[in-house]
């Protein structure tokens, strides 16, 4: 039989599919097109890294480029650096080939191709891998235009019609954008799309004008959290790990910290000045409360200034002023900036305008030691100036080991699939390092060679062929570039690539530049042979894609939500062979707890997560430090003792990733919206737990009365079967008489035990009802029915349009409670937790006063007995604020009262402008009925 012969032509290569917009890409371009359509030339758009701001943007301009009726003739892109610009390149030549986009691509100034991308630096030259500021500012321009800038403004004006796309638009906001400004009203035909993943809420004043004149208003918004929910970024985790400083750095910052113990105890001396700084205090704040003003006005005026005075009272230096009421922020002890701030208020206020010769002392003693603490006392007062303790913490050389110590614990937990991302600020220290620190830290301390250095020497790390990736270098170990070199050379491009040695590390050379070797080592980093990527924050922390990244490590010291937006994509993205892919970036702070300014790192964290989404260990999507750890506070830094413990809950965490996915919920409902919360910490009070109104009603006379069931004591229906029994047994008895003595006899006896039955019986209802009474008339209300009387009182008023159904209550594990309006938009859900935080509050100086009247201690059963039959209890009535929004006038008040009478209980309203309520606020001001501490917090649904 002969064999069946088989065709050996090749399978025909698949087509691949054009890319369908995405929920949150089709509701940016629907929003764009709804703007131009409406004769707007301008649009912003906000969208988080990952999802897809680039495909939006070529979606547009082939629009644009095909539209017969409004077309344009050129689309220019601008980007930030090389690396996102080839990502344009690469994405345009794509859909070009797919048929989607109908143009030439290219990257030549002469704007020649139909759609061009370049650089920001085609018109400012900024080095996106110099070094910065340890206060987290962003790359510097240069301050003048790239020679050949005018050139491509000239090209710009006659291009015809034109689109200008400028992706990351919000460096326009700190480079060059009142140059832009100005370009664009030269430019007669041009339609300007930005793109950005900057929230617009985190833009300052004089940002926001600018974004107005070049942008207009944001056409279209969506947030991490909600591509999240989508499945469009991959589920995350934000965690910390926290160190000390190396045995060098401590000595140092341990004999830094004397001259502030020193200045600390001199300030505090009672002889120094005519007045001393602690008289100073009382006068300042706590005598203008007794005799002019409160303590609302004074805060409102100087909030800050105020803020330090109650750190301050806590630290146990002066008296709590009357009516402060010392919040989460203020119940820490005072900082170095604190005690300057009081000192300056001193200098201000007395000490500068003393002709006494104690109060020069003062003043020429704090000119001397000030410098020591990194500042100067000028004409013009105390002004900070570069602190050497600031440049020991954000660089300190235990950062490069914790990020050893990190890779380390995600090999373990992840094997072949880590692709860790270590970000830093700069690749090689270029500044002096001050003479103070000579000999205590290493002049590339911080840097992201000095990471690399460490990932070589420590053999856990060094088979992960670590490989640096800046704007200028590409360095790692010799083997593993000389794979690298390979590789690149299997493309076919004989680049000329060579392996030297820098400082004991390879580092590879030839005929590219950044553009090529940025695309190069991603696709080596992809593909697992470099399992670790060492770069800097202009670079790598901005638009650069690569799918794989497990998470990163976060070394940066800026603290804008731009910068921390931008870095933490750069790991969200989704990646397909790796579908249940969680992302972790692990921020790494140093701490010294001795040092009066030892916090400032920790600030620094504080301030990167203000403002920015994570799940909390609880499923809440929330800012601030609290989605990182439950303990963490945003006010002062875990205590040294419990550094060991946090860091080893960071590792657990890490080691949980399908359950960091679960808690995200994805797929679920959601409303992408800021929701505010008031986190209730119970003191030393009991507090109810009621979720229904009031059970029993206390009257002025001592009454007690169910709200449920009968309103007065009532004889239960066993008793009057007994007592008709009785009555039936002596009828009989009577009828029966004489001639049926032995009948009438036990009739009667009958009776009498129904007689006795009935009246235990009734004993026993009515020392029951006295119990059950008092039990209701005496528990201490709750969060929970507090926060509804304030919901009914904001809806009645037309304040918000949810009333109690919309209040949500979640207990925390540690019996903390979490009270938010739900479904009621952002403004609602502020306006309900600033009033609810005044209402659980103590009195400070309302204009109203609400109180609530409970049952007061009983002696025994004979007084349960007494209030059961219906007899009066004693009463106490305890006084509570009426919150300021509630209070403005009389018919919001009586809203308030008529809610809080429902949910909380009885109780009088009295405006404390009269007589009778000035004396009760003289009696309660300062008292704190229910003894809570509430901090507020944002959440996201």
């Amino acid at each position: 039989m002969r064999a069946q012969h088989q065709s050996s032509a090749p399978a025909p290569t698949p087509v691949p599919a054009a890319p369908v917009p995405r929920r949150h890409q089709q509701e940016a371009l629907d929003a764009v097109r709804a703007s131009w359509g409406g004769g707007g030339r301008r649009a912003w758009v906000v969208l988080p890294p990952g999802a897809g701001k680039t495909l939006v943007g070529l979606w547009l301009a082939a629009e644009r480029l095909a539209d017969a009726d409004d077309p344009v003739e050129r689309v220019v892109v601008l980007s930030p650096n090389t690396a996102i610009q080839g990502q344009w390149l690469a994405e345009a030549t794509r859909l070009a080939g797919l048929g989607v986009l109908p143009a030439r691509c290219g990257a030549d100034r002469d704007l020649s191709a139909e759609l061009t991308a370049l650089t920001y630096q085609s018109l400012a030259v900024f080095d996106p891998d110099s070094e910065v500021e340890e206060d987290g500012g962003e790359v510097s321009l240069l301050g003048r235009l790239h020679d050949n800038g005018a050139e491509l403004v000239a090209r710009l004006r006659t291009a015809g019609p034109l689109l200008l796309v400028l992706d990351e638009c919000h460096h326009l906001l700190q480079v060059w954008g009142r140059l832009l400004q100005e370009l664009l009203t030269e430019l007669a035909d041009v339609r300007v799309l930005g793109l950005t993943a900057t929230p617009p809420a985190a833009l300052t004043r004089c940002e926001a004008e600018l974004v107005e004149a070049v942008f207009g208003e944001v056409v279209y918004e969506a947030s991490i959290p909600a591509l999240v929910k989508e499945g469009d970024l991959a589920p995350f985790a934000e965690l910390a790990w926290l160190v000390t400083p190396t045995p060098s750095e401590q000595a140092w910052l341990a004999a830094d910290g004397e001259r502030f113990a020193e200045l600390r105890s001199y300030l505090t001396d009672p002889t120094h000045g005519s007045i001393s700084l602690l008289s100073w205090l009382d006068l300042r704040f706590c005598e203008p409360v007794r005799r002019t003003t409160s303590w609302a006005v004074l805060a409102e005026g100087a909030p800050e200034l105020c803020r330090a005075a109650l750190r301050m009272h806590h630290a146990g230096l002066m008296p709590l002023p009357g009516g402060a009421r010392p919040t989460e922020a203020d119940r820490v002890q005072p900082t170095l900036a604190d005690w300057l701030l009081l000192v300056q208020d001193w200098l201000d206020g007395h000490l500068a305008r003393s002709d006494d010769e104690a109060d020069a002392a003062v003043v020429e003693r704090l000119r001397r030691v000030l410098p020591g603490l990194g500042h100067h006392l000028t004409r013009n007062g105390i002004r900070r100036g570069r602190s050497p303790v600031d440049r020991v913490l954000a660089r300190t050389e235990a950062k490069a080991h914790a990020a050893v110590q990190i890779v380390g614990h995600e090999r373990d937990t992840l094997g072949a699939r880590l692709r860790m991302l270590v970000l830093c600020d700069h690749e090689r220290a270029t500044a002096t390092l001050p003479s103070a620190l000579d000999g205590v830290l290493d002049a590339q301390a911080g840097s992201a060679w000095a990471v690399l250095q460490a990932l070589l020497a420590d053999p856990g790390t060094a088979c992960l062929d670590p490989l640096l990736v800046t704007g200028r270098t590409v360095a790692g170990a010799p083997a593993t570039l000389r794979a690298l070199a390979a590789a690149v050379s299997a493309g076919g491009d004989d680049l000329d690539l060579a392996v030297s040695e820098q400082d004991g590390v390879g580092v590879l050379q030839g005929r590219w530049d950044s553009r090529r070797w940025v695309r190069e080592v991603t696709d080596f980093f992809e593909a697992g042979r470099c399992q670790v990527l060492v770069g800097t924050r202009g670079l790598l922390g901005e638009g650069w894609d690569a799918r794989g990244v497990s998470g990163l490590v976060d070394l940066t010291a800026a603290t804008t939500i731009t910068a921390v937006v931008q870095t933490r994509g750069r790991a969200l993205r989704t990646d397909p062979r790796w579908p249940d892919k969680v992302a972790l970036t692990w921020s790494v702070v140093a701490l010294a707890p001795d040092h009066p300014a030892g916090h400032t790192d920790w600030d620094r964290l504080v301030r990167k997560h203000t403002g920015f989404w994570g799940v909390d260990a609880d499923g809440d999507v929330v800012d601030g430090v609290a989605h990182l750890d439950p303990a963490f506070s945003p006010w002062h830094p875990p205590e040294a003792s419990e550094l060991g413990r946090v860091n080893a809950r960071m590792v657990l965490r890490s080691q949980q990733r399908e359950r960091l996915a679960a808690l995200w919920r994805v797929g679920e409902p959601y409303r992408d919206e800021l929701v505010h919360v008031v986190r209730v910490v119970p003191g030393g009070r009991q507090l109810g737990t009621s979720t229904e109104p009031v059970p029993v009603a206390v009257l002025p006379d001592g009454q007690l009365v169910a709200r449920a069931g009968p309103s007065r004591a009532r004889r239960h229906p066993g008793v009057w079967a007994l007592l008709a029994l009785a009555g039936l047994a002596a009828v009989l008895a009577v009828v029966l008489g004489p001639g049926g003595s032995s009948a009438a006899a036990a009739l009667s006896s009958a009776a009498v035990v129904a007689v006795l039955s009935a009246a235990g019986l009734q004993g026993v209802l009515w020392l029951r009802r006295g119990r059950s009474l008092l039990e209701g008339a005496g528990r201490p209300p709750s969060v929970h029915q507090v926060a509804c009387a304030v919901a009914d009182a904001l809806h009645e008023e037309g304040l918000s349009p949810a009333g109690a159904a919309a209040v949500a209550v979640v207990v925390d594990s540690d019996g903390s409670s979490r009270c938010h309006l739900a479904g009621v938009g952002t403004e609602a859900s502020r306006v309900f937790a600033e009033v609810l935080d005044e209402a659980v509050g103590p009195v400070l100086s309302p204009r109203y006063l609400i109180s609530r009247r409970s049952a007061g201690p009983v002696s025994g059963r004979g007084d349960h007995w007494r209030i059961g039959r219906g007899g009066p209890a004693p009463v106490e009535e305890v006084w509570h604020p009426v919150p300021a929004l509630l209070g403005r006038s009389s018919a919001r008040a009586s809203s308030y009262a008529r809610a809080w009478r429902h949910w909380v209980g009885e109780g009088r309203l009295v405006r404390t402008g009269t007589p009778e309520g000035s004396g009760l606020v003289r009696a309660w001001q300062g008292s704190d009925p229910l003894a809570l501490t509430t901090l507020h917090r944002s959440s996201w649904e």
